[in-house]
């Protein structure tokens, strides 16, 4: 590493700790020849292959980006935006490889993005799992529905068991029959 000073081609490091978020090495470093200090950020290197064949370092400010043009008009927040983009971030990490395709990238924001907003979901979905015809959307829908605790059978948003209560709203028992 170049002292960013004097321009010495080599430096010492003083001190290596972990980011907050553990996705990079902060570093100390020292130069032996003016012996001033510098800070390095070190990351693994994730690189995405583009349609095109040409590479570009993953960029979260990228997912991030394509999600919310899914999310638009939805009630979304930047802060929610942000957790999206960092758990996909993690997830493509974790799978191990340096290199990833831009379908990957779109494939692994779906999960995230269904527990976020299915509208969106089904949005971005429609792009990246090629849907071309009604019934992919349809086939979709069903899969949601039948994803959703209430929605079982495709009875709609009421479930089995007739209209959904409120927050705060109670069954009232029927009056008991009259003995004869």
């Amino acid at each position: 590493m170049h002292c960013p000073f004097c321009r010495h081609p080599d430096s010492r490091v003083v001190d290596s700790r972990t980011t907050d978020d553990g996705c990079s090495i902060r570093r100390r470093r020292q130069c032996p020849d003016c012996s001033r200090r510098f800070t390095t950020v070190e990351t693994a290197s994730l690189m995405v292959i583009k349609r095109s064949g040409v590479t570009e370092p993953f960029s979260r400010t990228k997912v991030i980006s394509g999600v919310r043009k899914a999310c638009q008009g939805r009630p979304v927040t930047e802060d929610a935006l942000a957790l999206l983009g960092q758990r996909v971030e993690e997830a493509v990490r974790a799978t191990g490889s340096a290199e990833l395709t831009t379908h990957d990238v779109g494939l692994a924001i779906l999960g995230p993005l269904k527990d976020l907003d299915l509208v969106a979901y089904l949005r971005f979905a429609s792009v990246y799992q090629a849907f071309d015809s009604l019934e992919d959307f349809e086939a979709a829908v069903a899969e949601l529905r039948g994803s959703i605790p209430g929605a079982a059978g495709g009875t709609g948003p009421e479930g089995r068991d007739g209209p959904a209560k409120r927050a705060g709203e109670h069954e009232i028992p029927a009056p008991a029959a009259a003995a004869e």
